[in-house]
């Protein structure tokens, strides 16, 4: 039921941290689509273990150094006497609207950090998606087009579940002031768990073994 100031801003950088390399980490997925699909030949050479390694770690860098100064601004912020925050974790927004002080330049480093992450992801996945599109559709046989629509479905499908919930809790912390205090409280929840509790079950059910056991599974008590 309670945490301490360091530790809530630990936990706030952690959280907001790992979205932004979530966020890094479908992007990467979208372009290792593009290549397999538009460039398969050159494939393994383009994404190579240093250049995926480089990836990586340049998305884990970009969540630090963005996410950093967010905590630091707000350590060096005066906080009212009422510090209760009506999230089940330490939120950004949240905590900013403890502060006394004027918080414009937190919410506005906030709302540059997240268009920024979001955006350039964003852009990244669309144009890869567009490239994609295209390839697909140049190609004669339909079997080969259903085979290479399938090899994005779950990847399309979780991107889905992170961008939707998590536009919606960002823009509704910023502009919903009209939305209700449970709303905003029940759709950040779901924005921390149903991207985590759907994405092995989005990736699981593209394995031929599994999706057979679950089949049976089903059969047997005669679903």
């Amino acid at each position: 039921r309670e945490i301490g100031f360091v530790s809530c801003l630990v936990q706030l950088f952690f959280v907001h941290n790992f979205t932004a390399v979530e966020s890094g980490v479908l992007m990467a997925m979208a372009l290792d689509r593009y290549f397999a699909i538009c460039h398969p030949l050159r494939h393994s050479s383009i994404l190579s273990m240093p250049v995926v390694a480089a990836l990586g770690s340049l998305v884990l860098l970009r969540g630090v150094l963005m996410v950093g100064p967010a905590c630091f601004l707000l350590h060096r912020k005066a906080f009212c006497q009422h510090r209760v925050i009506s999230h089940s974790y330490c939120e950004h927004m949240a905590v900013v609207k403890l502060v006394c002080e004027d918080t414009s330049v937190n919410a506005a480093y906030g709302l540059s950090v997240a268009l920024s992450v979001i955006g350039a992801d964003l852009t990244v996945i669309v144009v890869s998606y567009t490239m994609i599109l295209r390839e697909i559709l140049k190609l004669s046989s339909s079997n080969t087009q259903l085979k290479a629509f399938n090899t994005c479905v779950s990847h399309v499908c979780v991107l889905l579940t992170f961008y939707v919930s998590g536009l919606f809790t960002f823009l509704a912390h910023r502009f919903g002031h009209s939305i209700p205090q449970h709303i905003h409280i029940l759709v950040a929840h779901l924005y921390m768990l149903v991207p985590s509790t759907l994405n092995p079950i989005i990736y699981g059910l593209r394995t031929k073994k599994l999706r057979n056991k679950i089949v049976v599974l089903f059969q047997q008590r005669g679903i």
